[in-house]
């Protein structure tokens, strides 16, 4: 039997702190051994669309997971959303099929939990004051995720559209004070955590701006190695921590770029969270280290996710469950059990 979700199934399905949870428990079975994460390669679509399978194999779970991901930044345009997934959760054993996922849930949040349990390991204890570049549903998924490892009493955002920034204070407004930032300058400037949470091709935040103490989480630039939101100047100046460093060296532009304009090597993008986690790697050093997460997003966060969210349904009978038969006749999927959403 292999489970479909959609979105409105995996909406609310698990908890944010859950979902942190099994993100660091990831995160450290990479470092120690008891994961597998391959470095993605991308495929071209038509136009300036680009594909990218994502997988892992959890040998603690007993599961892999592969994760299609569509990066299509002409859909802009058209009012369409620029990234689109599905994810496949496999039995790492016998390769069935168990869950299909629709990605979007999922994605947004498990990039946030990334960013919260790097913010827990990385910023300062005292840190209260959020930043955020770009103020989409991703921004306010992270405002969600980071009140669960700090005291957040304040948010600066900023982003290039009046009516996203206005959604953004309607959806958080009552959990923290929303403050708007006349432009990305201003939002690191007066933050303690920054998130850079945009689709940029060209930075949008720059090292010569980074106060000391602080922590960046760089989340928002696609997998694309020409695309990124800090300069090299800032990669320079922070500690780097990254969440795989084989798929960083591949397709992370805040790496690529700034070691080709020779700001950075890669020995820069070698320190993983995991192993800050596992205490194999050190952390933030002294209260005025600027610390930065380089997250482009790995295929184990969604399988941690999936993981969480399968058994969830399962339980209470969310999702369509199917058959799947093979025979002379070709592929059949039949409805089963499972009540639709």
């Amino acid at each position: 039997m292999t489970l479909l979700l959609g979105s409105a199934d995996l909406t609310g399905l698990v908890s944010r702190a859950e979902v942190i949870g099994a993100v660091r428990a990831a995160l450290v079975d990479l470092a120690e051994g008891r994961a597998e994460q391959p470095a993605p390669v991308a495929f071209p679509g038509t136009g300036t669309t680009q594909f990218l399978p994502m997988a892992a194999t959890s040998h603690r779970l007993g599961l892999s997971a592969v994760k299609v991901m569509s990066d299509a930044p002409d859909n802009r345009a058209a009012g369409l959303p620029t990234q689109r997934s599905t994810v496949l959760l496999l039995d790492a054993r016998t390769g069935e099929c168990l869950a299909v996922l629709n990605g979007e849930v999922g994605t947004r949040t498990r990039t946030a939990a990334a960013s919260a349990v790097a913010t827990d390991a990385l910023a300062r204890p005292d840190a209260r004051v959020l930043g955020l570049v770009g103020a989409g549903r991703l921004a306010i998924e992270h405002v969600h995720a980071l009140r669960e490892v700090r005291a957040l009493d304040t948010v600066h955002v900023w982003s290039r559209s009046p009516a996203t920034v206005r959604a953004f204070r309607d959806a958080v407004g009552d959990l923290v004070d929303v403050v708007e930032a006349p432009d990305a300058r201003g939002v690191v400037e007066a933050a303690d955590i920054v998130c850079t949470l945009t689709p940029a091709r060209l930075p949008v935040v720059h090292g010569e701006w980074f106060r000391p103490g602080q922590h960046i989480n760089a989340v928002g630039a696609p997998p694309r190695p020409d695309h990124r939101e800090i300069d090299a100047a800032g990669m320079a100046r922070a500690s780097v921590v990254v969440d795989s460093t084989p798929t960083q060296l591949l397709k992370s532009g805040e790496a690529v770029l700034s070691i080709a304009e020779g700001a950075t090597t890669a020995e820069t993008f070698t320190r993983a969270l995991g192993a800050v986690l596992a205490g194999s790697a050190p952390g933030r050093s002294d209260a005025q280290e600027v610390t930065l997460f380089n997250s482009v997003g790995i295929a184990l966060q969604d399988l941690a996710y999936a993981a969480l969210a399968v058994e969830r349904a399962r339980t209470a009978g969310i999702g369509l469950n199917t058959l799947t038969a093979y025979g002379t006749s070709g592929l059949h999927l039949a409805a089963g059990a499972g009540a639709a959403r």
